[in-house]
């Protein structure tokens, strides 16, 4: 919610082909998911998920799920709910859109146990690339979408072998996971089919029977 697209194509299936302005990802959309802007956004979602109601009420049926990161266009702001010009949201779930978050582990590891999905890039399902730039993106560094572009364009080369600092990326063809310690990373993956933790030794070993580690990278404000 929030983030614009640019249309390039509408199908009488009811699918758009569009392009993304945050990072530049082409793909298809619903149709009746697009909607005109309405109003530049102010604040974003900070809370993993959070309820879009129809009133200031926890009790009212909620309109909507919005996922963190959602970007919102915020017409009156009080001590319990935001207004919205199409519901309200619990004010302490959202922040200021240049609110940056400081550690990108921390942000990391609010999803963990969320479903890998491929594609995802939500609280409702992630991919590896998928995790690394929602949690870039909150700490407001840019971040492109694919484990690929992000080897390419992110932080510094640092040595493979370790040893590796928090917040550390690690690189396989295909995949991405972030390093929350020396010994532990975090990563969405299909063998967990979730965010999950790992001890760093058994998940080098298990994932270099299919691809080995293919570089590492640290990323500095």
């Amino acid at each position: 919610m929030g983030e614009t697209v640019t249309v390039y194509d509408s199908d009488d299936e009811g699918w758009s082909w569009v392009q993304l302005e945050a990072d530049g990802y082409v793909g298809y959309l619903p149709s009746d998911a697009l909607r005109a802007p309405a109003g530049a956004p102010t604040h974003r979602v900070s809370a993993t998920r959070t309820f879009l109601f129809p009133g200031p009420d926890i009790k009212l049926p909620p309109l909507a799920t919005l996922p963190f990161g959602a970007r919102l266009a915020v017409r009156e702001a009080g001590d319990t709910f935001v207004r919205l010009a199409s519901g309200f949201v619990f004010a302490r779930h959202v922040a200021p859109l240049d609110a940056a978050e400081p550690d990108l582990v921390a942000v990391a590891t609010r999803f963990l146990g969320t479903p890998y999905l491929w594609g995802g890039r939500s609280a409702f399902g992630l991919d590896c690339s998928g995790l690394v730039q929602t949690a870039l993106t909150a700490c407001g560094l840019a971040c492109p979408r694919d484990s690929d572009m992000q080897e390419a364009a992110l932080g510094h080369a640092i040595d493979p072998a370790g040893p590796f600092e928090r917040g550390d990326l690690l690189f396989w063809p295909g995949h991405v996971a972030i390093a929350e310690t020396p010994d532990t990373l975090l990563h969405a993956n299909a063998f967990h089919m979730m965010v999950a933790r790992e001890p760093l030794a058994p998940a080098l070993a298990r994932i270099a029977a299919s691809a080995p580690l293919r570089s590492a990278r640290r990323i500095t404000a």
